[in-house]
């Protein structure tokens, strides 16, 4: 058994006690000089609709949130606010923050400073109308159950510890699996599945909860093209029934087509708005730096899609 890795988490939201509204920390100009922090300021292009502390109400709202682990940081004072009914790509180079932004807006890691929330409330106030999929490699595989099990984990958010699921539950298991093609597979112990499949069943175990905004982390790793081309068309099913969905991304060369909004992350925000006004060659230097050759492709990429849209 891995003890790196998580058992298999109980829900997609996070637990009861998590929340990530925190007041602001007094050290953290200190540590911005301890840990020799930059100050230079990055740009966010955020619409004024939806920047925040604007009136209209966001599905996810960011405010000075920092991250460190020890005194290195992580993510430093990002400020962002994100709109319903949304597909959206979190960017950004390795070690960017991206990962660690999904668990702090959702309070899974400790924060410096800053808050943030979901719809309107603190994340502890709206822990089931969210889902989240975690990624693929954090969790035990091995963890002894079966795959219609995990998708009712999703559940207990609703039912409790202590009440057993019953045949309206287990039929909404059922038919979350099969929206991802893996009902044949309902009784499959976990850890005989592909690594395509384990992930289909974790989209299902957030499906089945029914959620207002889904966190995704990196849904689309290490996936065959079968299983891309379903977690894509179930993202637009998602969009259509008027959720929202942000998703930490790692293929800039399909970020215009998948997605219709991009947050691009470097330790700051670099921007955060419609792909057609952020997904640009000037926002990608900023966030990559001198990767020339992903920044073409990924350039290409957005002049496609963009040209496609037009």
């Amino acid at each position: 058994m891995n003890r790196d890795a998580s058992p298999i988490l109980a829900g997609g939201a996070p637990p009861p006690t998590a929340h990530a509204a925190l007041s602001p920390h007094p050290g953290a100009g200190a540590f911005a000089q301890a840990s020799g922090l930059p100050t230079a300021d990055y740009a966010p292009n955020t619409p004024a609709a939806y920047a925040p502390g604007s009136a209209k109400t966001a599905a996810v709202e960011v405010h000075d949130l920092t991250v460190a682990y020890d005194v290195k940081p992580v993510l430093w004072d990002v400020d962002f606010a994100l709109p319903t009914g949304k597909l959206i790509a979190v960017v950004g180079p390795n070690g960017a923050g991206k990962s660690t932004l999904l668990k702090a807006i959702l309070g899974l890691v400790p924060t410096i400073s800053g808050w943030a929330e979901v719809l309107g409330k603190p994340v502890k106030e709206q822990r089931l109308r969210i889902g989240y999929v975690p990624q693929r490699e954090s969790v035990d595989w091995d963890f002894p159950t079966d795959v219609l099990d995990v998708v009712m984990m999703g559940l207990y958010g609703e039912l409790g510890w202590f009440r057993r699921p019953g045949r309206a539950h287990r039929e909404r298991a059922l038919t979350a699996l099969r929206q991802v093609g893996m009902a044949d597979f309902h009784d499959r112990q976990i850890s005989r599945l592909s690594g395509g499949q384990q992930q289909r069943v974790f989209l299902a175990r957030a499906l089945v909860q029914n959620a207002d905004v889904y966190f995704m982390d990196e849904p689309f790793a290490g996936v065959d093209a079968v299983t891309e081309r379903t977690i894509a068309e179930l993202l637009r099913q998602l969009q259509r029934a008027g959720r929202t969905v942000v998703c930490v991304h790692h293929d800039l060369q399909t970020v215009p087509e998948y997605f219709d909004w991009v947050v691009m992350l470097n330790l700051r925000l670099v921007a955060a708005g419609p792909v057609e006004r952020v997904f640009t060659a000037q926002n990608l230097h900023a966030a990559y730096g001198g990767r020339m050759q992903v920044l073409t492709q990924a350039a290409e990429a957005a002049l496609r899609g963009n040209g496609d849209k037009d």
